[in-house]
């Protein structure tokens, strides 16, 4: 099973957790570059004058163990998933910068197709589904909702763009209700994943819902739990 993780912050950490739990084994890669720009989250902005290589700042959250993305093929995996985060959208694409016009890394891009042709499972969680709908043209996907509602779903306008690019956007939420001695009572799952078994793309919104952490966790796991379905783990 290999994870690539660059700049995912708790969503890699989550990842790694749930493929812990599910018995697989973890190689972790990262691209050989330099961030689109270091922020200072004391401040939510740009650090001025500084710089970082995305490889040497994800071996540090890594610890160590870790890889050039150049060296990952699909004929040495099961899965690749990609974690998500800012940096996919600043550093493995330009997608924070250009939208629907970005442009993907040219490993990303390779390891995508790869797996693709090689049948092999994908997972995307929060913005990273963008990548498969940009280079996986007809890609089902989600990233949650379309629409803000009040601030729940902050980056709602991601689907969008993700239909300009040729993917195909599902929204997921699932609120169950019932009825019981006059009383209803409200089952809400606030975090699911959506499974395209044509192309074998796993996609769920992590933290592009603004709720509690478990919610996120337990969606990153039903992404987890059907790569590994469709990996046959």
């Amino acid at each position: 099973m290999a994870l690539r993780s660059a700049f995912a912050g708790p969503k890699w950490r989550c990842i790694l957790v749930h493929l812990s739990r599910g018995g697989a084994d973890v190689q972790m890669y990262a691209p050989n570059i330099s961030q689109m720009h270091v922020i200072d989250h004391s401040k939510g902005q740009p650090a001025e004058g500084e710089s970082r290589n995305v490889l040497a700042e994800s071996a540090r959250i890594a610890r160590g163990k870790i890889a050039d993305l150049t060296k990952l093929t699909a004929n040495d995996h099961d899965a690749v998933i990609f974690p998500g985060g800012f940096g996919a959208a600043k550093n493995l694409s330009t997608f924070a910068v250009d939208g629907k016009d970005c442009k993907v890394n040219g490993d990303v891009e390779r390891v995508l197709k790869d797996f693709h042709k090689a049948g092999k499972p994908i997972g995307l969680c929060c913005i990273s589904p963008v990548l498969a709908a940009k280079v996986l043209p007809g890609t089902e996907v989600t990233v949650g909702h379309e629409e803000e509602q009040g601030g729940k779903w902050p980056y709602a306008g991601t689907a969008g763009a993700i239909k300009a690019l040729g993917g195909k956007h599902h929204v997921k939420e699932v609120t169950i209700s019932f009825l019981y001695m006059s009383l209803v009572f409200s089952l809400t799952i606030l975090h699911e994943a959506h499974v395209d078994t044509k192309h074998k793309v796993v996609t769920t919104p992590a933290f592009m819902c603004e709720t509690d952490l478990h919610h996120i966790f337990d969606g990153i796991g039903a992404m987890v739990k059907n790569v590994l379905k469709l990996a046959g783990k």
